[in-house]
């Protein structure tokens, strides 16, 4: 099947809610070798004017490939994840993200190119908190490769 070129402008709506947690936010600091203490200790955090420890920034892909599970998921995109290959990645923070926020991500498919055999896809995850305050942009572009590529 190809790739639904009709994807582009669709907005998929907020998934359910993800709980930031301190031990899911020391756990991404060491997967991502992230040393700023205020990842791992409060006092450390509450020193520098966060209510609880911050995540590093690339935090914010665990929220957005949540929404992006929508858009892989959808019978109406076309797309083979066995045959995708994550392009770029680009983050917009609002706001720090901390511990005890409480995130969802609207998705939007910002654009759907063709290429080849198969499409370009970007994609633009609006995270926000659970009071609706703006916490982080992320704009994703995989490569959708096509039959034979």
């Amino acid at each position: 099947m190809a790739i639904n070129p009709d994807l582009q402008g669709r907005v998929y709506p907020p998934a359910e809610a993800y709980d930031v947690a301190r031990e899911k936010i020391r756990e991404f600091a060491r997967a991502v070798k992230a040393g700023n203490p205020a990842h791992f200790d409060v006092e450390a955090a509450k020193s520098l004017g966060y209510a609880d420890l911050v995540a590093p920034p690339s935090f914010a892909i665990i929220v957005a490939q949540r929404a992006d599970a929508q858009l892989i998921a959808d019978p109406d995109s076309g797309i083979d994840f066995s045959r995708v290959v994550h392009a770029e990645q680009r983050f917009t923070h609002h706001r720090p993200i901390v511990a005890g926020d409480r995130l969802t991500a609207e998705l939007h498919v910002d654009n759907v190119r063709a290429m080849g055999g198969g499409a370009m896809i970007t994609t633009r995850a609006e995270i926000a908190s659970e009071s609706g305050e703006k916490v982080a942009t992320t704009t994703s572009s995989i490569l959708v490769r096509g039959e034979g590529q």
